[in-house]
């Protein structure tokens, strides 16, 4: 009798787990809204069908709808659990060939924007992950045609071939070198005099690199436009011909561990009359040109800034896309978006610990993770558009290549804007056009055909960005999102259409709504943050007297939700300031860069003018100077209209509170009270950031022109108040 074969373990657990501590909560405080609407609907009659009266009830059905919509993503979510060394196991007995080969894709469009040498360091993390280098392909998207981001890869990748070898074979643990020699300032005494010798020779290579890039940067053209170069030497950046180098090929005759993965630099072809669809247009190229040249079955997409932070990320990627029993169960792996340099209690809202923890990881119990743009392992036959359990692919498939040099015309052919005429590239396959969210579009996209996601969250985190630091530049990022969440929101690819039409879970779709009414909740978080003020100034009221029992309904809802909340950081490990900072952040950009940019997806809608897709501008800082920074300066203000918005209301709800005490003992028959008062306060605690830039100087103070402008219409809508 033949000898049974041991069991095969699974390579990846997912746990649903649910709190009904939690639930609990969650359901009382959705018992509580609705008890508070059906009051104000009741009392309609008795308060004269009033404006506030109405006003609040609107925007507590809003909230009401809202918390439901939250509930839905927190009944369950999902903890997993990767078994690298299984897979390992598996193919132990096996060719390296059996590893599946993956194309690495980083996107960059702006050297000054995006400094070439964080670029450099995400590159370098990628191509010394842990995984066999014949199997690796990267390829670095540049749709600002740079010859310094040329020059820097072609830079890096020289310093490639003696930094990869020293991470295998010391098992360095975080393999972007700014990181790593930040951690460690001077080599270690402890480790074997070989390694301190390669340390020392590794930092200050990389110091040279730095230096190069430094100087390249400094003097226009210090690198010369010859050779290689010469085809940067008469492009504009917005109108030029396709660019494919081959920057570093692996011929397979370097031993394993020495071997650096290929480097492929792309800039696709521009014209000004034609669109190129910002950041989806260059995925396309990307996948595309990676599809005639290396075409491996796997892609991985990441933004110039996000470095690899576990090595063994690919393998953790595999252990689900090898794993799972049907490949329509994962379509794509999402990683976390994790930052370096975190500033303490997250000033600016904008590191989203929390919301992965508790919102994305129950998002990711339902259909499957979001798409978020950087740190996805995507299958090629799903972007090639493909549903699931389908033997071929509807996008052109190509055999595989081994000598890269060999397809550099049809890579050229591919990158070029006639390519896409006529052809369903953005609409059915790659990522979708149409939205500045394009990762949000793409993945609701994918999960509409049928497929499912899955969410990866190992420990230490696999992949780390950079969060942005200062007002200016986390309202553009929160801008754009919001104008992109808008398009999608209103446009063809809405889910609630996906949903009716396509194959996109009921629940699934409340998820992606809970994400894409983000910008249409400013409307709601403006009027609750003037009501209070509107009704002292006009003597009228929104909130039950103190002495009524019914201000037990909106009393209650107050405590219990800030308290439910703050317990979700502290059992994250946050403080209670970052819970504050990120209640007031919430607040700020729902009165300002939402806003601008849900009117900027209507404005293109309606054809007054077009979106702009706006670049956040990444820092190469030391983490302890970015940390002075907060403590010192805190918030920063520019002269951007955007931050109007927070500041009329500010004024506004002062002046209220001036008013009402003037007017104190003049009112015979005042009908607003404590409940509007405190309201009122709450609001300008809110906006304390903005108080404190009243009286800023510098960046850290609110300009000029822009409180003058507040100020005209705190006045006008003060007067308009007093005449309602």
């Amino acid at each position: 009798m033949a000898p049974k074969s041991p069991p095969s373990f699974p390579l990846y657990e997912v746990k649903f787990v649910n709190s009904k501590i939690s639930r609990t909560v969650e359901v009382i405080i959705l018992c509580l809204l609705l008890s508070l609407i059906s009051y104000r609907l009741l009392s309609l009659n008795s308060h004269d069908y009033s404006l506030p009266w109405f006003l609040a009830l609107v925007c507590e059905s809003w909230f009401a709808f809202n918390w439901i919509l939250t509930i839905n993503i927190k009944w369950n979510h999902v903890e997993t659990k990767t078994y690298p060394e299984r897979l390992l196991k598996r193919l132990e007995d096996r060719a390296v060939a059996e590893f599946p080969a993956v194309d690495m894709f980083v996107t960059t469009a702006d050297p000054e924007l995006e400094p070439p040498i964080i670029t450099v360091n995400t590159v370098l993390s990628l191509l010394a992950v842990d995984y066999p280098a014949n199997k690796l392909a990267c390829y670095v998207s540049d749709d600002g045609a740079s010859p310094l981001t040329f020059f820097s890869l072609v830079e890096a990748s020289k310093f490639a071939q003696i930094w990869v070898p020293f991470c295998k074979k010391f098992d360095v643990a975080v393999r972007a070198p700014f990181r790593y020699f930040h951690a460690n300032p001077t080599c270690p005494h402890d480790r074997s005099l070989e390694f301190q010798h390669e340390w020392n020779k590794i930092k200050d290579e990389y110091l040279k690199l730095c230096a190069k890039i430094e100087d390249a940067s400094k003097e226009s053209m210090a690198f010369g436009l010859t050779a290689q170069f010469s085809v940067f030497s008469k492009i504009k950046r917005r109108d030029h011909s396709s660019i494919v180098k081959v920057i570093w090929e692996n011929k397979g005759t370097i031993p394993e561990g020495d071997a650096v993965p290929h480097l492929i630099y792309i800039s696709r072809e521009k014209r000004p009359k034609i669109h190129h669809h910002h950041k989806a247009g260059a995925m396309n190229v990307l996948t595309r040109a990676s599809g005639v040249m290396t075409n491996a079955p796997f892609m991985l997409n990441v933004d110039c800034d996000c470095f690899v932070n576990d090595p063994k990320v690919v393998l953790h990627a595999m252990c689900f896309l090898l794993g799972a029993e049907d490949e329509k169960d994962v379509g794509f792996v999402q990683f976390p978006q994790s930052f370096y340099s975190s500033l303490k209690d997250d000033p600016y809202g904008n590191q989203f610990k929390i919301t992965m923890r508790c919102m994305v990881r129950g998002i990711a119990a339902i259909q499957g993770s979001l798409y978020m743009g950087t740190g996805c392992f995507h299958r090629r036959k799903v972007m090639y558009g493909s549903p699931p359990n389908c033997s071929t692919s509807s996008g052109s498939l190509y055999p595989e290549m081994t000598i890269l040099t060999n397809s550099i015309e049809a890579a050229h052919e591919v990158a070029n804007c006639a390519y896409e005429f006529g052809s369903a590239w953005g609409r059915n396959i790659g990522w979708i056009y149409g939205s500045t969210t394009e990762d949000v579009l793409t993945g609701l996209t994918i999960h509409n055909k049928g497929w499912k996601s899955a969410y990866c969250d190992p420990d230490p985190p696999a992949f780390l960005g950079c969060a942005p630091t200062g007002g200016p530049a986390a309202s553009t990022q929160q801008k754009r999102w919001s104008t992109g969440l808008t398009e999608v929101l209103i446009g063809n690819n809405s889910p609630i259409l996906k949903f009716f039409f396509g194959k996109l879970q009921f629940r699934q779709c409340l998820a992606y709504l809970w994400v894409m009414l983000w910008p249409v909740e400013t409307f709601f978080e403006i009027c609750n943050s003037l009501l209070p003020a509107f009704c002292i100034i006009s003597n009228s009221s929104f909130q039950p007297k103190v002495n009524e029992a019914a201000i037990v309904m909106p009393a209650s809802i107050f405590i219990s939700y800030n308290l439910y909340t703050l317990s979700e950081y502290i059992m994250g490990g946050e403080s209670i300031r970052a819970w504050w900072n990120n209640r007031r952040m919430s607040k700020l950009n729902a009165s300002g860069p939402w806003l601008f940019g849900f009117l900027s997806a209507i404005f293109k809608v309606i054809g007054i003018s077009n979106t702009v897709f706006e670049i956040t501008k990444k820092e190469h800082t030391r983490d302890d100077t970015l940390q002075e920074e907060s403590d010192v300066g805190g918030f920063t203000f520019d002269d951007s209209p955007i931050f109007i918005p927070a500041t009329t209301i500010l004024l506004v709800n002062i002046a209220a509170l001036f008013i009402g005490l003037l007017d104190f003992d003049k009112q015979e028959n005042k009908r607003w009270s404590f409940g509007e008062v405190i309201c009122s306060l709450w609001v300008i605690l809110m906006y304390w950031t903005y108080v404190k830039g009243l009286f800023g100087k510098g960046k850290c103070g609110i300009p000029f022109y822009t409180i003058l402008r507040s100020g005209i219409l705190a006045l006008l809508f003060v007067q308009a108040s007093r005449l309602v």
